[in-house]
């Protein structure tokens, strides 16, 4: 059966995209929000004034968007990392656009499901790395890895950022907006030197073909391919050599504390995931099926 925003061909969610609401996409930018945020709640708030484009929108309750939303789990399988989006996207509008009170506005959030990141040993980083022959490739991938960066860390990178005599890279407005230290290896400093020397960066450390920023797409498809070379048979991303690094550190002794801030982590309770996946204590757990009987 069909609800009244319903449609037989879309569902009621692919009609004219309206225009925002005054004030929208002015205060994300004023809040200094990540074009990628920006284009999310934007994006996503146009869909929800679709939804309810016969309602004035600030006489909306939350049991309506609560059934906006149970709607889109329902015909559209939004998953709960989408639907925590959405919901930002509409808290915005009622909360910081026309200020009204936190309180005044709640909504029903889909319970977190924790899911464990998948991780690579330390011998299958080193079969990836081997078997990316091209330079710059290798580089990029030692780079993410050697300081456990977002890919958008990595792209927004710049040649000052490398401090050789520190031993440290400085990651500069990542998530958050914050700026951080995290750890650079002689092996990369070496790797590095030679690959400045082939390619003379002028401003990001990696640039593509045309100067500017090198692209996440292109760092999929260097780490794919590596990762096929290889042949692991896990499902795997770059991300997983940012979950590889403090598994590795954390197996290795290093305090929470210190892989929080290496991360950029806001608490250790994001970081303690990884507390799950570290095997140094799992290994020293005597199984019960192995004692003598």
């Amino acid at each position: 059966m069909k609800n009244r925003h319903e449609s037989s061909s879309d569902h009621g969610w692919a009609r004219k995209v309206p225009d925002l609401p005054r004030g929208y996409l002015e205060l994300l930018q004023r809040k200094r929000y990540s074009q990628n945020t920006i284009s999310c709640y934007t994006n996503y708030f146009r869909q929800f004034m679709v939804y309810f484009r016969e309602t004035d929108l600030t006489k909306i309750c939350p049991r309506q968007i609560n059934q906006y939303i149970l709607d889109l789990i329902n015909y559209k399988h939004i998953s709960a990392s989408q639907q925590n989006q959405r919901i930002n996207a509409i808290k915005f509008y009622y909360e910081k656009v026309l200020g009204r009170k936190r309180e005044y506005y709640q909504l029903s959030r889909p319970r977190k499901v924790r899911k464990l990141p998948t991780v690579l040993t330390l011998e299958e980083v080193d079969r990836i790395l081997r078997m990316t022959e091209n330079l710059k490739h290798r580089c990029i991938l030692m780079t993410i890895y050697s300081g456990g960066l977002r890919r958008s860390e990595l792209i927004n990178l710049k040649v000052e950022d490398i401090d050789s005599q520190r031993m440290l890279m400085k990651i500069c407005g990542a998530k958050g907006r914050k700026d951080r230290f995290t750890l650079l290896s002689e092996r990369l400093v070496t790797e590095l030197r030679t690959y400045y020397m082939k390619y003379r960066p002028k401003t990001w450390l990696f640039e593509g073909q045309n100067g500017g920023r090198y692209s996440a797409a292109s760092i999929e498809k260097i780490f794919r391919d590596a990762v096929d070379r290889a042949r692991i048979n896990k499902y795997v991303t770059p991300h997983s050599l940012r979950h590889s690094f403090a598994t590795h550190l954390l197996e290795q002794g290093t305090n929470l504390r210190f892989i929080q801030e290496l991360l950029g982590h806001a608490s250790t309770r994001t970081t303690e995931v990884y507390t799950h996946v570290a095997s140094n204590a799992l290994m020293k757990i005597r199984n019960p099926l192995d004692n003598p009987r």
